[in-house]
């Protein structure tokens, strides 16, 4: 079965004109369920991270100013949200929501975060809209435990997950691959095991031959035992933070590749949403339902198409 993570404090409480589109997390769930593409029975309630967990990716001394509130505004302002303890629980059930993801992936091949891919959060600070990093966090867990010995990161956001290549530079068992906007932020990036920068205005053709010529190679030679994709939707083309230009088409054909090569190599893949900021709310979340959709084609009706 398709496992989801969802929690209503996923949606936080923003101003009326924030940028980022917080109703996504309510609209994803009511859509795939009003189409039938899943049922209340694919959703599990995340844990939060322990105070444990959190120390295993980010400082003690970041952590210690999250919990008692006492970030600067500069600091609070870099991570883009209103600052307050209900923000921080938040961040730890989106982290462990991806942690438990992966353990379901391992039991079901796929398994889904509604929110997640907060990967502009550092050891020691966040940033645009992170505040913990979801994915490092449940790398760092599955490889204390021994769940995983290899971990590949194919993160396709258009904004490089900076906060990932920070954390995991040291880190030789996981393998972070961002393919992601040049003249996007974040402005100073950071440097990954494998960062890809595209153009301005790259279309679908050319985003899709890139992705072919190098997920298949690593894959080879890394050979992975869990995935993290991040597959947000900020590279579609009415993205008002972004500047490639992919179709609605063009990013499912994405997904729909990056989930074949998982299933093809038997290799379980935890998905995490990341960014989309299109102006038209529909364009995200459309775009979002397909990842979901894909996942439950590819990994569950086409092994079972009589639904058994």
């Amino acid at each position: 079965m398709l496992k989801i993570a969802y929690s209503e404090i996923f949606r936080y409480s923003v101003p009326e004109k924030h940028r980022f589109p917080m109703q996504k997390y309510t609209m994803i769930p009511e859509r795939l369920l009003a189409e039938g593409t899943i049922t209340n029975d694919n959703f599990f309630a995340p844990k939060k991270l322990s105070e444990e967990e959190v120390l295993t990716t980010h400082t003690a001394e970041y952590w210690h100013k999250l919990k008692t509130q006492t970030l600067t505004a500069k600091e609070a302002r870099q991570i883009g949200f209103e600052m307050t303890p209900t923000l921080v629980e938040r961040g730890r059930y989106i982290a462990h929501a991806t942690y438990e993801c992966a353990l379901y992936a391992q039991q079901y091949g796929v398994a889904m975060n509604v929110a997640g891919g907060t990967h502009h959060a550092f050891a020691d600070h966040g940033e645009g809209f992170c505040v913990f990093n979801d994915v490092c966090v449940a790398s760092n867990l599955l490889l204390a435990r021994g769940q995983a010995q290899r971990i590949l990161v194919v993160d396709l956001d258009v904004h490089q997950g900076n906060g990932n290549a920070s954390i995991m530079a040291n880190e030789s068992r996981v393998f972070i691959f961002s393919m992601h906007g040049a003249k996007n932020y974040p402005f100073r990036k950071q440097i990954s095991d494998l960062d890809i920068e595209l153009a301005t205005d790259t279309g679908d053709a050319e985003y899709l031959q890139i992705l072919a010529d190098t997920l298949p190679r690593l894959i080879q030679e890394f050979v992975p035992d869990m995935i993290f994709y991040q597959s947000a939707v900020d590279v579609l083309a009415t993205d008002a933070l972004g500047k490639l230009a992919l179709s609605q088409e063009g990013c499912k054909a994405r997904d729909e590749y990056v989930l074949r090569q998982a299933k093809a190599e038997n290799i379980p893949v935890a998905i995490v949403m990341g960014g989309g900021y299109s102006e038209d709310i529909d364009d995200v979340v459309e775009a979002h339902c397909n990842t979901f959709r894909l996942a439950q084609q590819i990994f569950f009706d086409e092994v079972n198409p009589d639904g058994h």
